[in-house]
């Protein structure tokens, strides 16, 4: 094997250098180019190989008319070293900047209407794009993919920006409490092992990194033969073998040797301890402990009891400090990681309540609950069936898996997907309790400082087994399941769609074959009217208060339906599969028409709901959004069109009683007029049995529904600048109004225009460019418009990240560039690129069953089919660049436009650059 990767990597350098080869050349260029090599076949998943070293995945799946590219390297941020870390999630946004064949891929992702994006975790990055399914698209990812990996420039240019981009990225998560904890858990948790360092790393490296080290590092880990490309969905399997033979074939198999790993983490010896003194409106206790690597045969069972603990409602922690009012919310997340990794508890506490009470019962719990009491039957079983229903889920999207797998082959084989899923089937009960037994406990966790102990409790972590021997332990099924190959054009949607009017309610139930079965319903009934729906208050609480207990079922017992019935969602919104589709309605009637809202539950549930709106009443983008809020509030208190601030609404909350909402429900809500959508595997007639059975017209509302309609009315625009002391992150809003619905003739100009300006996905448009790839200013910017189907108040807003002290200069260049626009116009070329881009996004999204039946609701609503929406891309395709710029120049005016900025003031003064003078 020697002598042949030496042969190629010869061949291969003395094609490229001069461009003319003997006899034996020629031959190894043509093994270059061979088809990759099958390796093994599991449930329809094919992995080949390439003489470089390149994996590829083929999960082939013409269900849907899209298909997604992913490409897995070998390299997180435990590969970094000092003075680099973040440079692994550094080196995956200078990925995007271009190549030598693809200088500007953003650019061409926007213009396909690809979707994109990219990650970095402990031990892998990966990076992706979800397309319609065609030859060009897909040929082009795959050349894009290999280009990125030998030739992607990682220039000082695109540093100078990006550099800024991530650092805003590192401030967004010290705004979050949550966010910053995990950092600090990481940190006191390790002493030399690299998942002690966050992904998004140091502030300091972040800003100094040298070019250099991004260079090596990209040369010493983005090769072939330390990636996995994974292709999913609709494709020609031998079309797309040949082309990724004819793009990675030529690269190749490298010569260097990676780096060894041999850090060790010692044992732990003795609880830690640590704070975090920041402002914030809550209190968030934390609880760490290390657990065994994802390979081990104890990390199943170690993040079993974890989540027994942790889940909501039916988890241990909830029932000892949230339904005790110890806490508003717990959580729990086992890491999956290849080393030995770790698990967070954690609770949400209220400002001024005691704290240390909140930790010592936590940490009682965590490490003495399976002592007292051994895991129950019921508990695991709640477990195993959520998690069966994830890996059907997972497996039954091939856009989902092909880019989720990329988590398992970090761990060392994509076919650990398979392995973990019967790992976990077979998982019992007297294994969770001795994992929680041998890992939950005092000496391995952190809360505390050191203390020195006679009585240590150690935690041995045994290491990490290969993926090769954990995989060699199992026998896996070559074969996969076979679905339709769906048509998601809008005539077909609408030839396949049966729509009926039951008592009133209308309905869209397209029935078609899905991948596991899977079926999406969406259900909205129209109640209410201007006086009733006055307290948003009032329906959020009511419609959460629905699943909180019935005549027959408590809200544990209704927690475990969900899972027994496979439903992922809430009751107006979920999905579940054929098998269990009908019994879930008839759950759903029961809901609607027997809830009883136990006093208990009501309280928990406020004072969950008042805890969450404190916690983030003082980020800037609540201050921010609430400022433009109150400012364009043309109708007043009291009126249902009046848009209430978070401040309002925490303050209604406060003083809302379980009379309160349960006087809504009775008097307001009713299943006499709405829509439902059910897309996915179903029997038709089934169906509308069901819902007229247990749903339709079975609960009547006292108060007659009566549509609110907001309607357009001018607003001057205004400046504002809201202190947002102590936040590391700050925002940039800007809006105003338009008289526009969706019937306007120009509709179609102003969604084109928006898509142009800030709309479009992905990164290019006018304000990304501008913001974020040009100035490197903001992490996340854009703009929406909101055009409504009732009525003719719509509007449009821009919105950005940014630091306090890039705020002015943000606000400065965001005007400049919507000037530009508003004087100037748009390009041909800029509009057919739109064209293109924006009815291609259009096209992925209605292959998403959800998004399917999300727009039949409204269509329904609107009395109209699917025809709209082609007659709409009809109209874009019409469009010329006069069209768009009329229609550009109806919101895009910045002397018009309202704008709100929301930072720390010192923070930015303290730079030199404060933003509360224009």
């Amino acid at each position: 094997m020697r002598f042949l990767k030496n042969v190629l990597f010869a061949a291969a350098a003395a094609a490229a250098a001069a461009g003319a080869a003997g006899a034996a050349a020629d031959e190894e260029k043509m093994k270059m180019n061979e088809l990759p090599t099958p390796c093994v076949t599991v449930e329809g998943i094919t992995e080949y190989r390439l003489p470089n070293g390149l994996k590829v995945v083929l999960y082939p799946d013409a269900a849907k008319p899209t298909a997604t590219v992913n490409m897995t390297y070998l390299v997180g941020s435990r590969q970094e070293n000092y003075g680099e870390t973040g440079m692994a999630h550094l080196l995956e946004h200078l990925m995007f900047k271009g190549s030598k064949n693809y200088p500007n891929p953003t650019a061409e992702f926007t213009r396909r209407g690809f979707r994109m994006n990219g990650s970095t975790w402990l031990d892998r990055t990966n990076y992706f794009v979800s397309f319609t399914a065609t030859d060009d698209n897909m040929k082009w990812a795959l050349g894009w993919q290999a280009d990125a990996m030998v030739n992607s420039f990682i220039a000082q240019k695109d540093l100078d920006t990006e550099m800024t981009v991530v650092r805003n990225e590192y401030e967004m998560g010290e705004n979050k409490p949550l966010s910053v904890m995990m950092k600090r858990m990481q940190s006191v948790m390790f002493d030399w092992q690299s998942y002690g360092r966050s992904t998004i790393g140091a502030r300091s490296d972040i800003e100094n990194v040298e070019i250099a080290n991004l260079q090596a590092f990209y040369h010493r880990y983005y090769q072939p033969d330390n990636a996995v490309l994974t292709v999913s969905g609709k494709f020609d399997e031998k079309k797309v073998l040949g082309w990724i033979a004819e793009s990675f074939g030529p690269i190749p198999k490298p010569t260097r040797t990676l780096p060894k790993e041999w850090t060790v983490e010692p044992t732990a010896d003795g609880e830690r301890e640590f704070f975090i003194r920041r402002k914030g409106e809550a209190q968030l206790v934390a609880v760490g402990y290390r657990i065994p690597s994802a390979l081990s045969d104890d990390y199943e069972p170690t993040a079993m009891a974890a989540d027994i603990l942790a889940d909501a409602p039916t988890g241990r922690l909830y029932k000892a400090l949230v339904e005790t009012g110890m806490a508003s919310q717990v959580f729990g997340w086992p890491i999956a990681a290849q080393k030995p990794g770790f698990v967070m508890f954690g609770a949400l506490v209220k400002k001024g309540d005691d704290i240390e009470a909140v930790k010592t019962k936590l940490v009682d719990e965590i490490e003495n609950a399976f002592a007292r009491s051994p895991v129950t039957a019921e508990e695991l079983n709640r477990q195993k069936v959520d998690q069966e229903t994830m890996f059907e889920r997972t497996l039954s999207d091939p856009e989902e898996f092909g880019v989720d797998i990329s988590d398992y082959i970090g761990l060392g084989d994509w076919r650990l997907f398979f392995v973990d899923r019967e790992t976990v089937k077979a998982v019992t009960a007297e294994q969770v309790d001795r994992a929680a037994a041998k890992y939950f406990v005092r000496d391995n966790r952190v809360v505390g400082l050191f203390v020195p102990t006679d009585d240590p409790k150690r935690a041995e972590i045994a290491p990490a087994p290969s993926a090769e021997e954990v995989v060699s332990r199992y026998t896996f099924s070559a074969k996969g399941a076979e679905v339709e190959a769906f048509d998601a054009s809008q005539d077909n949607i609408d030839r396949r769609t049966k729509l009926v009017n039951v008592k009133g309610v209308k309905m869209a139930l397209l029935p078609k074959q899905t991948r596991g079965g899977t079926v999406v319903v969406k259900m909205r009934f129209n109640v209410g009217d201007n006086a009733s729906l006055a307290r948003s208050t009032l329906p959020l609480l009511a419609s959460a208060m629905i699943t909180r207990g019935t005549k027959t079922m408590t809200r544990d017992q209704i927690e475990d339906a969900f899972t027994a019935l496979k439903i992922e969602g809430t009751p107006f919104s979920f999905t579940t599969d054929r098998e269990h589709l009908v019994p879930a309605l008839k759950l759903m009637g029961e809901l609607f028409t027997e809830s009883t809202y136990p006093q208990k539950e009501f309280d928990t549930l406020l004072q969950q709901t008042i805890a969450g709106f404190k916690a983030r009443s003082d980020e800037p983008s609540t201050k921010g959004r609430d400022a433009i809020s109150a400012h364009f509030n043309t109708y007043p208190k009291g009126d249902a069109r009046y848009r209430e601030l978070l401040t309002e609404i925490t303050a209604d909350l406060e003083k809302t009683t379980l009379s309160d909402v349960k006087g809504y429900y009775d008097r307001v809500f009713g299943l006499e007029k709405g829509e439902i959508a059910v897309v996915g595997d179903f029997d038709v007639d089934e169906v509308v049995k069901a819902l007229e059975a247990d749903i339709v017209d079975r609960k009547h509302a006292a108060v007659p529904f009566e549509r609110v309609v907001s309607e357009y009315r001018p607003v001057a625009p205004a400046r504002f600048v809201i202190d947002t002391p102590d936040k590391e992150n700050a925002m940039l809003f800007a809006r105003v109004d338009l008289p526009a619905n969706l019937a306007d003739a120009d509709m179609p100009a102003l969604i084109t225009a928006d898509w142009i300006i800030g709309g479009s996905d992905g990164l290019s448009n006018r304000i990304v460019n501008r913001l974020r790839q040009k100035e490197g200013l903001s992490y996340g910017s854009g703009s929406s418009i909101t055009i409504p189907s009732f009525g003719n108040r719509a509007k449009w807003s821009v919105g950005a990240i940014v630091a306090p002290h890039n705020l002015a200069q943000a606000e400065k260049s965001l005007k400049d560039e919507l000037a530009k626009a508003f004087r100037d116009g748009i390009t041909a070329e800029e509009l057919a690129e739109a064209k293109k881009g924006l009815i291609e996004s259009r096209a992925v999204n209605r292959a998403q069953d959800g998004l399917v039946a999300s727009n039949w609701v409204n269509n329904l609503e609107r009395g109209c089919t699917w025809k709209f929406s082609k007659e709409t891309e009809e109209a874009i395709e019409k469009l010329t660049v006069e069209d768009v710029n009329k229609a550009l120049r109806r919101f895009c005016d910045p002397t018009k436009l309202t704008f709100a900025l929301a930072g720390d003031v010192k923070k930015a003064r303290d730079a030199g650059k404060d933003f509360t003078k224009e």
